[in-house]
């Protein structure tokens, strides 16, 4: 497995990290992780030389972070550097301190400390949650304690926002962001890559393949992915080795929900390097990129942190069978539809009542109030 540089500090992790959001299930409920075949994978993949796992509280409905210090016993949690987020969104006047929350996940976790904390998914009024409650202070408290080991931040706003953040603090170690060849100016995108990595940040990627939008993308796509060396390889291939490629990348989080997702990666990481593509490669990528945009109508990455919908609205399933109509060119119209129509009532995009409540949710800013209407006519209403 290679190692690449944690930013400036006197350590590498792995160029392959475990991201545990997308953990395999045994059934459609987030919370029923199949936990026999998780923490199978959670070791292997530390045996293979993966030596960062990334969870979070709110992951998998608060059971990612429980199933992980179980697949941490047994020796494997000294074998591994753990991240984990505060859930900044819950912090408020009610619970204006971070210690219950922390405290929490380190029984979780099993752990008496958390190699890297992360301020999780800051936006701008999340961080100003950040500032009016003293939450690096209160990091740093924890910091000194031996609770934590490194304070970061996961981000999902503007890159000027993300700029500000990583000026306001000196102590921060990493900074995650949403990155991958057609995120590029996305968020923080490249400018916040780079922007970061000369301060001496580690950066962590997160979303390497889009929530899966990289893995089978529409003809479009492939045709210019098909164009970048090796011909043959594999747009997963492709989208992990366009990250590697860029020495301020410190390791990639891939969420895999299989063996086999796991074991591709693997493969890819253990001949990741600097340098692999050149400017002709990049030229493709880009072609790519605006090709991506062209065929989604929806820049969802099925994240989930718009859920739960009130009316019970099943809005990743939604956007995905609309994007999947729209960017296969009717190819896949039949099929779609049939999965619209097996879908219960209220999680059809027809049970959305544009209340909102979802938007200031998501990470990517998307309109779904406005979109929703547009999903369900196009399924017929």
């Amino acid at each position: 497995m290679q190692h690449r540089p944690f930013g400036s500090h006197d350590f590498q992790v792995s160029a392959l990290g475990f991201g545990a959001m997308r953990l395999p299930l045994r059934s459609d409920d987030q919370a029923d992780i199949d936990r026999p075949q998780a923490i199978r994978m959670i070791r292997h993949a530390i045996d293979a030389g993966v030596d960062y796992l990334d969870t979070a509280w709110p992951y998998h409905g608060g059971a990612s972070e429980g199933l992980c210090g179980e697949a941490l016993r047994d020796g494997y949690g000294e074998r591994v550097r753990v991240a984990t987020k505060l859930p900044t969104w819950l912090i408020g006047d009610s619970n204006p301190l971070v210690a219950p929350f922390l405290d929490e996940q380190l029984q979780r976790l099993g752990r008496d400390h958390i190699d890297v904390y992360l301020l999780h998914a800051l936006q701008r009024p999340f961080w100003e949650i950040t500032e009016r409650y003293e939450l690096i202070g209160q990091l740093e408290d924890a910091r000194q304690a031996g609770k934590i080991g490194h304070i970061a931040f996961s981000f999902h706003g503007d890159l000027p926002l993300f700029r500000e953040i990583v000026d306001a603090y000196e102590g921060w170690a990493m900074a995650q962001i949403q990155y991958n060849w057609a995120n590029t100016t996305v968020q923080a995108g490249r400018a916040g890559l780079e922007y970061a990595a000369a301060k001496g940040l580690a950066v962590v990627v997160m979303e390497p393949l889009l929530g899966g939008e990289l893995v089978s993308p529409p003809p479009s796509v492939l045709a210019a992915l098909a164009r970048i060396t090796p011909a043959d390889q594999r747009p997963v291939g492709k989208a992990l080795h366009w990250l590697w490629d860029q020495p301020g990348v410190s390791t990639v989080l891939s969420g895999m929900s299989t063996m086999a997702q796991l074991e591709e990666n693997l493969d890819h990481a253990r001949a990741s390097r600097a340098g692999c593509y050149g400017d002709a490669d990049q030229d493709h990528f880009q072609a790519a990129a605006e090709a991506l945009v062209a065929a989604y109508p929806v820049r969802c990455t099925k994240c989930r942190y718009c859920l739960p919908c009130p009316q019970g609205v099943n809005i990743p399933r939604n956007f995905e069978l609309y994007n999947d109509k729209v960017a296969f060119e009717g190819r896949q119209d039949q099929h779609n539809n049939v999965m619209y129509r097996l879908m219960a009532e209220h999680e059809k995009a027809s049970a959305c009542v544009q209340c909102g409540e979802c938007e200031a949710r998501c990470p990517q800013s998307i309109e779904i109030a406005t979109i929703m209407p547009q999903v369900a006519e196009s399924f017929g209403g």
